[in-house]
């Protein structure tokens, strides 16, 4: 019997002592497992008494078992050079005076000037523009002039009746060119460009009635080599000046010609930019007959930028 009771105490004990080493092993993992708090939830990463938000994703960037390939590295920069074409349009309007001489085959010759006054009140159609496209360093500028011009006249002719004159003048100038930004700084860039342009000059003088057979009609059409140069700086966010120019002929279409011009722009939006500024531009053309046409054409120009993309 007393050997019975011992038997159970014994086993009373070690039941005893297996519950506290279970309750010992127990206890660590109930204390790390508490329930989360408001400081864990806060988006900023503060910490509470068992660590930080930071520190619980960085333990959640290391490996674990079944995930072979580790940690997810982050992302390269997407930045890098403007790989895409750019392109805009420039319509513009320019009021310019015109003055220089003529001379015929047969050596007489005549001197003219018109005000913007004069071609304005004789203007009768016209189309002026300019379009860009750019690849980074790549420009490649087209301008485009066309106008017409006609004017009535009253002939007297005294003894023979009344008779008017009609004259039609047309000039036509496209202006292609092909250059390197040579410098490409946010507020100073600087072009080298080249390219041709292409005068289209056309004259018509009709009488009517026509006795005396003076009708006249007569075109010239010549193109000129150029080479060239534009300058763009930024003096502000909103205030751009651009200054230009070119010079060509050589005796190739005209003896010379040069252009010069200067805009002040001003940025209403992102891709819209209102200009203005003066134009000047010169021909000395020479016929293979003999005749010279000594022109001077300048004067303000009002025009707006629209970067299509």
């Amino acid at each position: 019997m007393a050997s019975v009771e011992r038997l159970v105490r014994m086993a009373i004990f070690t039941t005893l002592v297996l519950r506290l080493f279970l309750l010992a092993d127990v206890a660590p993992c109930r204390a790390q497992a508490r329930p989360p708090s408001a400081d864990d939830a806060n988006p900023i990463g503060t910490s509470g008494p068992q660590g930080s938000v930071a520190s619980d994703s960085a333990a959640s960037d290391q490996p674990t078992i079944g995930d072979p390939a580790g940690p997810v590295p982050p992302k390269a920069s997407t930045t890098g050079v403007d790989d895409a074409w750019h392109f805009a349009v420039s319509p513009y309007l320019w009021f310019p005076g015109v003055h220089g001489s003529a001379t015929g085959p047969n050596g007489g010759s005549l001197s003219f000037r018109a005000s913007p006054g004069d071609l304005l009140s004789n203007f009768r159609f016209g189309v002026m523009g300019a379009v860009e496209a750019r690849h980074k360093r790549l420009v490649v500028p087209i301008d485009m002039m066309w106008i017409r011009l006609e004017d009535d006249k009253a002939v007297p002719r005294p003894g023979l009746g009344a008779m008017s004159a009609n004259i039609k003048a047309t000039e036509f100038i496209l202006t292609p060119k092909i250059g390197l930004r040579v410098i490409n700084e946010e507020k100073f860039k600087v072009d080298a460009l080249a390219g041709f342009r292409y005068w289209h000059l056309g004259e018509n003088l009709k009488f009517n009635p026509s006795l005396l057979g003076l009708n006249f009609s007569s075109s010239q059409n010549f193109v000129d080599p150029l080479v060239g140069g534009r300058i763009e700086v930024a003096l502000s966010p909103k205030i751009v000046v651009n200054i230009l120019g070119d010079v060509g002929g050589w005796g190739t279409g005209s003896q010379l010609e040069y252009q010069v011009a200067g805009l002040l722009g001003y940025r209403l939006k992102p891709a819209l930019m209102l200009q203005a500024g003066y134009r000047y531009l010169n021909v000395d053309y020479r016929t293979s007959r003999g005749g010279v046409f000594n022109a001077t054409t300048a004067g303000v120009v009002f025009g707006a930028t629209l970067n299509l993309k």
